[in-house]
């Protein structure tokens, strides 16, 4: 058995750009951002942000273009994907994103 789950909430860093594909599928990407805060070994108060690349298809691209914005707090559930591609240089790229099934704008 596998399981292939990513559930977030976080702060939108961007305005969402939806495209078009040449067939006429939509897909939205966007970022989210999330804090971690903890003490270390002082005592102190630390504070991190991770950030994660976020893509939705079809009518979920739609809805997430339509109502998503800069700053907005959003939970979003999907899986976890992993692209390879060449750029012009040759040089060999590589980009994990969630692809998400379910988007709550809070």
């Amino acid at each position: 058995m596998f399981l292939n789950k990513a559930i977030i909430i976080g702060n939108l860093t961007r305005d969402p750009e939806i495209k078009a594909l040449p067939t006429g599928i939509k897909v939205c990407t966007f970022s989210l951002a999330t804090n971690r805060v903890w003490k270390d070994k002082e005592g102190r108060k630390q504070e991190a942000v991770d950030y994660h690349n976020i893509v939705a298809w079809t009518k979920l691209a739609e809805v997430c273009g339509q109502l998503l914005h800069k700053g907005d707090k959003v939970y979003v559930e999907g899986r976890m994907q992993t692209r390879e591609w060449q750029n012009k240089e040759g040089q060999d790229q590589r980009t994990t994103e969630i692809v998400i099934d379910n988007m709550i704008l809070l």
